[in-house]
């Protein structure tokens, strides 16, 4: 008898402004899969499979939802201009980068949206890739938070409101709405998928454009 697959390990960020999220989807081994959630209607958009580690804490997403801010350590890039980690800004559910800024190691990585188009980054000093060097991408150094869970779920790997104001969980691979005591939804269950790497979108890489009065992005 072969012993029971285990379920992926689940991580969830949620836009400040928008009904928008990203999960990230650890498993099985190094993979990693990016799924865009839409919370407002619960539709979930399978995005990028990596075999690399991504630190989800560490990640952020831009307050519209639309730009992910990312860390990883990718060690087939060892030697390379990318070096074996980096920070990283792409397009959510992809990670196809638009700015990627080389570290080397794992002291620092990742940060924080500021803006829709300026991130806060927490290792220095560091520069673009001059091959990933999107102009209206910003960028600083500083503190920045990591998230984590609430833990008001107990038993879960993660726990938050969305947008909404939903509880929302993640646990043995499914994602959970808790309407009350002894009234969990599940919205989808993320189990039993296999790596399946798969170009980006080619709009994906495209340089942004800003829009709006305030000139956002």
């Amino acid at each position: 008898m072969s012993p029971k697959t285990p379920p992926p390990r689940l991580f969830v960020i949620a836009a400040s402004e928008a009904d928008e999220a990203v999960i990230f989807r650890k498993g099985p081994a190094d993979w990693c899969h990016i799924i865009r959630w839409n919370t407002a209607d619960d539709s979930f958009h399978p995005g990028a499979w990596i075999k690399a580690r991504i630190y989800a804490e560490r990640c952020d997403l831009s307050p519209n939802g639309k730009l992910l801010l990312y860390f990883a350590f990718h060690g087939s890039r060892h030697g390379t201009s990318y070096k074996a980690s980096y920070s990283a800004v792409s397009r959510n559910p992809w990670l196809k980068a638009l700015v990627l800024w080389p570290e080397g190691d794992t002291w620092g990585g990742g940060g924080r949206f500021t803006s829709n188009s300026h991130v806060v980054l927490r290792s220095s000093p560091l520069e673009k890739h001059p091959d990933h060097a999107d102009p209206l991408i910003t960028y600083s150094q500083g503190n920045a938070d990591w998230h984590c869970s609430n833990e008001e779920v107990p038993g879960s790997e993660w726990s938050g409101y969305d947008r909404g104001g939903r509880l929302i969980f993640a646990k043995d691979g499914k994602i959970f709405h808790r309407r009350g005591a002894g009234q969990d939804v599940e919205l989808i269950d993320l189990c039993n998928l296999n790596p399946d790497p798969m170009l980006a979108p080619e709009n994906v890489g495209a340089v942004l454009q800003r829009y709006g009065k305030n000139g956002d992005i």
